[in-house]
């Protein structure tokens, strides 16, 4: 249980650095290292922090918040061996109120440094949160439906039949995981233009090791919503099966990135809801037995 916890969160990272990887194929560019996403890491766990004086513990505390909320993830999420988990009774619903917690507290940093960007960049983390977590909660309860509970184990034995309402709420939860990792079309990771940014603009006041919690808890984010994506949603199970079906997550998010530009804030929101108007035909879809 713990050796696959900690080979999750030291692969969590790789995950990154592969998506960039292709994305720099696609174009023809060389671009950074796969293993550039663990040199900033480690670069950034040496540095110093500077602090503003401005701020409470609330700047301090979130940090480590928001990396213990995503460690927490892992020990409810099915990853390579669904049987390997410290909590085998986990409702994997609790993991999406978990990350919850983290973004309350990372909103609440922004704020609290006092900056103009850190507040802009909370305010918009809230709203697109408020359209993004209902979109993902039925797409689960529309799995968890089929499934016959939302316990992991029963959502692991629903992924072996492939059917219209497990499409639609694959499609609907792979939208949201694009929202929620801060992916194009609703965020980029790759600027730093301060009105096009969301959840780079809460950051802006870190440094040093807290900003490397900040990014690693990210990463571990990310790859859980991944690692639910293929296991829940899409058919198939086995650690090869495994590899195979998040590889071709990854393909389709790089050639979506580099096909797409950013959408403006607005205009995120018709994309939001059309995820939830997927994840709800998902569960109309479940009701009628397609």
């Amino acid at each position: 249980m713990l050796l696959q916890a900690l080979l999750i969160i030291v692969l969590a990272p790789l995950i990154s650095g592969l998506i960039k990887k292709l994305k720099n194929n696609v174009r023809m560019r060389k671009g950074a290292p796969v293993l550039q996403p663990y040199y900033n890491l480690l670069k950034l766990f040496k540095k110093d922090e500077t602090v503003s004086k401005d701020t409470s513990y609330i700047f301090k505390i979130a940090p480590y918040i928001v990396l213990s909320v995503s460690i927490a993830a892992v020990f409810l999420t099915p990853f390579v061996f669904p049987g390997l988990r410290l909590f085998g009774l986990g409702d994997v619903f609790v993991i999406i109120f978990i990350f919850g917690l983290g973004r309350f507290f990372l909103a609440l940093a922004g704020l609290d440094a006092g900056s103009a960007f850190g507040g802009m960049g909370s305010s918009r983390e809230m709203f697109i949160s408020a359209l993004a977590e209902p979109a993902l909660l039925i797409s689960l309860f529309a799995a968890s439906m089929q499934a016959g509970g939302s316990g992991v184990n029963s959502l692991l034995l629903s992924g072996g039949v492939f059917k219209v309402s497990l499409l639609c709420a694959g499609l609907g939860f792979y939208f949201v995981m694009l929202a929620e990792t801060s992916r194009v079309p609703v965020d980029n990771q790759e600027t730093h233009l301060e009105l096009t940014m969301i959840h780079e603009a809460m950051i802006l006041e870190y440094s040093g090791k807290s900003l490397a919690m900040i990014e690693l808890g990210g990463y571990i984010k990310q790859l859980v919503l991944i690692s639910l994506l293929a296991n829940v949603f899409i058919p198939g199970g086995g650690w090869y099966l495994y590899i195979l079906k998040v590889s071709a997550i990854l393909i389709i998010t790089a050639l979506l990135e580099v096909s797409m530009a950013k959408m403006r804030l607005f205009r995120a929101v018709d994309f939001l809801i059309f995820s939830f108007i997927l994840s709800f035909a998902a569960v109309i879809a479940v009701v009628m037995g397609v």
